[in-house]
């Protein structure tokens, strides 16, 4: 075995169909891994499949749908025995008007980010514990960070990975699973040029992808980025009444 395949890892990546997730997966495949991609559709992924035929696979998997759990479970164990790397990042976003609510948001939100993540969770967790030194990375926010108009729900979420994750860091240390999670800032996606609002110090994925990537290799705890966005949130938690006057939404007359 060359040293090269020795220091290939098989790795699986949700959320890969673009934005973070697809660079993410470009950036593992020019490392020369194994990479495993899923997502509701494959996008952009059909043209990254034709550049990498060897390293590069997609199992379709829509994490709102729990009937698709143990499919996609036996699909991954058919494309491998083990897993070194799960990187969890599906994700959605919307934001609550508070004068005309539409409740059901909460729910539409909360499928694909927490109870997306859980059941990731379930489909990747038994090849991890197989796997000795594995490790599994789930996709939080800096919004976790803050309290942020019109994000109760994507906040809430968010906030629920991150406390996921860092439960799951204690229960699997006997199975020499690592466990990280990713606080990103603003990201040039799909998702996040929706957005009507300026997003500070905002940077394109194939940037992230790389920090992430860093972050993930020293086995981090934790991982918050940009830092200049970190220290503006850091407001909120040491200035909790100066981050309220300034951030409150004001009455529109």
């Amino acid at each position: 075995m060359s040293a090269q395949d020795e220091q290939q890892k098989t790795i699986w990546i949700t959320g890969a169909s673009s934005g973070l997730g697809l660079a993410l997966a470009k950036h593992y495949l020019l490392s020369g891994n194994k990479v495993i991609v899923s997502a509701r559709r494959e996008g952009s992924l059909k043209q990254l499949e034709r550049l990498y035929p060897d390293e590069l696979s997609f199992i379709a998997f829509d994490v709102t749908k729990a009937s698709d759990v143990e499919a996609v479970k036996e699909a991954l164990a058919a494309k491998t025995q083990h897993l070194d790397l799960a990187i969890l990042n599906a994700g959605t976003c919307e934001y609550l008007d508070i004068d005309e609510p539409d409740w059901d948001l909460f729910e539409r939100v909360n499928q694909v980010n927490y109870m997306g993540m859980v059941r990731s969770i379930q489909v990747c967790l038994p090849l991890l514990k197989a796997t000795p030194n594995a490790h599994l990375v789930g996709v939080s926010s800096q919004a976790v960070q803050a309290p942020f108009i019109r994000s109760e729900a994507y906040g809430a979420s968010k906030a629920a990975v991150r406390y996921l994750l860092e439960s799951l860091r204690l229960d699997l240390a006997p199975d020499d699973v690592a466990v990280s999670c990713i606080l990103p800032g603003f990201i040039d996606t799909p998702l996040t040029q929706r957005n009507d609002f300026d997003m500070p110090f905002i940077m394109p994925p194939e940037q992230a992808a790389q920090r992430i990537e860093k972050a993930i290799a020293k086995r981090v705890y934790e991982y918050a980025f940009p830092k200049r966005l970190s220290a503006v949130l850091a407001m909120a938690r040491l200035f909790p009444k100066l981050w309220f006057k300034y951030n409150s939404r004001e009455r529109s007359e």
